[in-house]
């Protein structure tokens, strides 16, 4: 067998690993020849805390230094976010959003299926946000496990907890603050909790996502922002 090929199907292979050990791989083989970096949040957002085996989970342990990577690399032209995530950890979620929205590269997300509660910070982190018309995204007051030594004190630091996660989607989206709050504290849509489920077209309607697509569109963006940044060094 020729070099050439042991090299492809050594590539081929850490490519694979890279897929099943992190969700993550290099998209490379475009016409335009950019190097694409695709991240996947899938599942629950782990934390601080370690989420049962039997649990999908994207470790912020892994997203960050990864994220640090994309910025440091002088190859990775942008990044893709795939997002199907029901959520999970306020900080850790939190802190992936700050990460993809300071990166310098051009980002775009796309939501597929679900981009719920901290999910949301996430979607909109990106420089473009996509979502597909079947995808939905709940947006819900901060939840809280455990006993509470103060009541008012603690429902005084959710409160602030809640203000941090509503002030970045606004900064981050076309949807006012006061909005945001109001769809959070819905009693009429959701059976077991407080909060409102957006579909695709009904997201993009708010100014929370900046509009439907799918893969090829989210691509094709993704294209036009690198272009546009290399135009500008040039």
């Amino acid at each position: 067998m020729s070099e050439e090929k042991n090299e492809k199907l050594d590539k081929s292979r850490q490519q694979n690993e890279q897929i099943e050990e992190m969700g993550q791989v290099l998209l490379e083989e475009n016409e335009k020849e950019y190097h694409i970096q695709l991240l996947s949040i899938i599942g629950e957002v782990e934390g601080h805390e370690c989420l049962p085996n039997n649990s999908k989970t994207t470790k912020y342990e892994h997203v960050l230094p990864k994220l640090a990577m994309i910025e440091d690399s002088k190859e990775t032209d942008g990044l893709l976010i795939l997002l199907n995530t029901v959520g999970g950890d306020v900080e850790a979620g939190l802190a992936i959003a700050e990460m993809i929205a300071s990166l310098s590269k051009p980002t775009v997300s796309l939501v597929l299926g679900g981009g719920h509660s901290i999910g949301v910070p996430m979607a909109v982190s990106a420089d473009y946000s996509y979502i597909v018309p079947s995808a939905t995204m709940v947006i819900h007051p901060v939840r809280s496990n455990g006993m509470f030594i103060g009541v008012m004190q603690t429902y005084r630091n959710m409160e602030k907890i809640q203000d941090r996660i509503t002030r970045f989607i606004a900064s981050h989206s076309k949807m006012p603050q006061k909005r945001i709050e109001q769809l959070m504290l819905d009693t009429s849509q959701l059976v077991k909790d407080v909060g409102t489920m957006l579909e695709g077209e009904e997201a993009v309607k708010e100014g929370l996502i900046d509009e439907t697509g799918g893969i090829c569109q989210a691509l094709h963006k993704l294209y036009k922002l690198i272009e546009k940044e290399k135009a500008q060094k040039s």
